[in-house]
């Protein structure tokens, strides 16, 4: 008879997949190597695009490495974690996408090394810790101090954060971007507080990228409603209404029995003198311009023409609250609630005509809390990725001058950050400072990739850039992937918010920490479960099932 204690112990539904151990962590590993190296080569200037094409046939081309992880059909669940790892860098600071990702497939895959020389995870883990600490600390050290006022140096970051995308071939782009966040950004108990929403970005397809252009108000991707409205408001008086300018539908079916002519009159007759009381609330409170988040029934946009009134309707909800920051105005829910008091203003209201289709310009408006960039681009493609690209410049600008701080790029800070935790592991000692100095190492990624792409020697470059920065001098070198040569970045104007850099290790550090502590994966079984298992167990059923010992 066999020892109970070589009975094996099934807990798990039947066909549950588990693996444990050395084989969990190095799948994991393995999963987030792959991960991280099919983003890789987007990094920098000279990086190249991702073409993502989905199951309808859909077509993504971009360079962003947060939106080709997004729109990758990524399964695993360590895949899905480093694509959260993008968009958390995506939302905190808009740029460095690419980085957090290269960085956390970095430190796994050194990690793999260690474990394979018996080194605790654990010991991995408080290693990474301290050296992501300290690689901030020397970050924060070297960073420079901007001034909300210094725009050449805010178009600087711009136009970094937008170089190795479509849009860098417009150099006018990164003023747009500067222009757009200075205009949206208020100040409060001293600090500066920017809220990106309030830029609205518009696409549309036509033209150049050069004919992008500010607006210094709302874009509506809209066309007023009547022909016989005006097309064009002068000193706007603009009513934001929520409520659907139409005979209101009964909540259950109702039957109306209309026995003669007469009676079917007067019933029309009251449908439109409700329409009519509707239009005439907003002609006495003096508005002339009128944006309804729902529908306008046709015979209300006749009445409305015949005020002279301009109408939109089914405007976005984030149009109507743009608009109503932009020119002041409120958004009324209720149509009998309506005064001047509520009426936004702007100077002018203009239907243009843009790539044949019709859309609404709101200008000139006094403060304009809410602007818009209309993006213009050859095909939709185009339009998309240079969307991309401002709305990264639009969050590094932001970023830039909410911490007014910023970092020379060009992998310069990365080797500075690599050669001081170096130095700093020497002073750890232990089994921590393999770990310390795998760290550095991974850190060293960043300008080895950027060396690969510009088509130089990635060893013989890092061997040049750690020499220079070991001078009193060359802390700002770092790689110029246009000239293929080693230039001081704060005087090529190639410079990034210190945030981007500080979460980029965040990040990374934080997911491969939790990565590496998993040693089990247990992957559930979709079989059906089968009815519940009586008291008992097995005993319950009679002594087990036939031909089981």
């Amino acid at each position: 008879m066999a020892e109970p204690n070589q009975q094996p112990v099934v807990f798990m539904t039947e066909g549950t997949k588990r693996t444990r151990g050395r084989d969990a962590q190095r799948i994991n590993i393995l999963i987030a190597k792959a991960v991280a190296n099919a983003v890789k080569s987007t990094l920098g200037p000279r990086g190249m695009d991702k073409m993502i094409v989905d199951d309808l046939g859909d077509v993504t081309i971009s360079n962003d490495g947060a939106t080709i992880l997004d729109e990758m059909s990524i399964d695993h669940p360590v895949g899905k974690m480093l694509v959260e790892v993008a968009k958390t860098q995506d939302d905190e600071v808009g740029d460095g996408t690419t980085t957090a990702v290269v960085l956390a497939g970095g430190l796994l895959k050194r990690a793999e090394n260690m474990l394979d020389d018996e080194i605790h995870p654990s010991i991995i883990i408080k290693g990474y810790r301290m050296a992501a600490k300290k690689a901030k600390e020397v970050a924060k050290a070297e960073a420079i101090e901007i001034k909300k006022d210094d725009k050449e140096t805010l178009r600087n970051i711009a136009m970094t954060s937008m170089t190795g995308k479509s849009a860098e071939a417009s150099k006018e782009l990164s003023d747009l971007v500067v222009k757009a966040v200075t205009a949206v950004s208020e100040e409060e108990n001293g600090k500066t507080i920017i809220d990106i929403d309030n830029v609205k970005v518009e696409k549309k397809e036509g033209g150049s990228l050069d004919n992008t252009e500010l607006v210094e108000g709302i874009v509506l991707d809209k066309e007023i409603v009547h022909s016989g409205m005006p097309k064009k408001v002068e000193n706007a008086k603009i009513a934001l209404i929520d409520s659907a300018l139409e005979m209101k539908e009964t909540e259950t079916d109702a039957k109306i029995e209309i026995t003669s002519p007469d009676q079917l009159q007067a019933f029309l007759d009251q449908e439109e003198k409700m329409l009519k009381d509707m239009v005439q609330k907003i002609v006495d409170s003096g508005a002339n311009f009128v944006v309804c988040q729902k529908g306008i029934d046709d015979l209300a946009q006749h009445f409305l023409a015949k005020e002279g009134i301009s109408a939109v309707r089914r405007a976005k909800e984030s149009d109507m609250k743009a608009l109503a920051r932009a020119t002041g105005g409120k958004i009324v829910t209720r149509l009998e609630d309506i005064s001047e008091a509520d009426l936004g203003s702007a100077k002018t209201v203009a239907e243009k005509k843009i790539s044949g289709d019709d859309m609404v310009f709101v200008e000139g408006c006094e403060n304009p809390k809410s602007i818009s960039i209309l993006v213009r681009g050859g095909s939709e493609h185009v339009v998309d990725e240079a969307e991309r690209a401002i709305h990264d410049a639009l969050m590094a600008t932001a970023t830039a001058l909410k911490d007014g701080k910023i970092v020379s790029g060009g992998g310069s800070i990365e080797i500075e950050m690599s050669l001081g935790l170096r130095d700093y592991a020497k002073t750890i000692g232990g089994r921590e400072q393999i770990a310390i100095e795998a760290f550095a190492e991974t850190l060293e990624e960043i300008p080895r990739t950027l060396a690969e792409t510009a088509g130089m020697d990635p060893l013989d470059t890092l061997v040049s850039l750690k020499s220079k920065h070991q001078e009193k001098e060359g802390k700002n070198i770092g790689i110029d992937v246009h000239k293929s040569e080693l230039v001081d970045m704060a005087k090529a104007n190639v410079i990034e918010p210190l945030s981007v850099k500080t979460q980029a290790i965040t990040s990374g550090t934080e997911v491969s920490e939790m990565i590496l502590r998993i040693d089990d994966i247990i992957a559930g079984s979709s079989k059906d479960k089968g009815p519940p298992m009586p008291p008992g167990g097995m005993e319950g059923m009679g002594g087990g099932m036939p031909g089981m010992m």
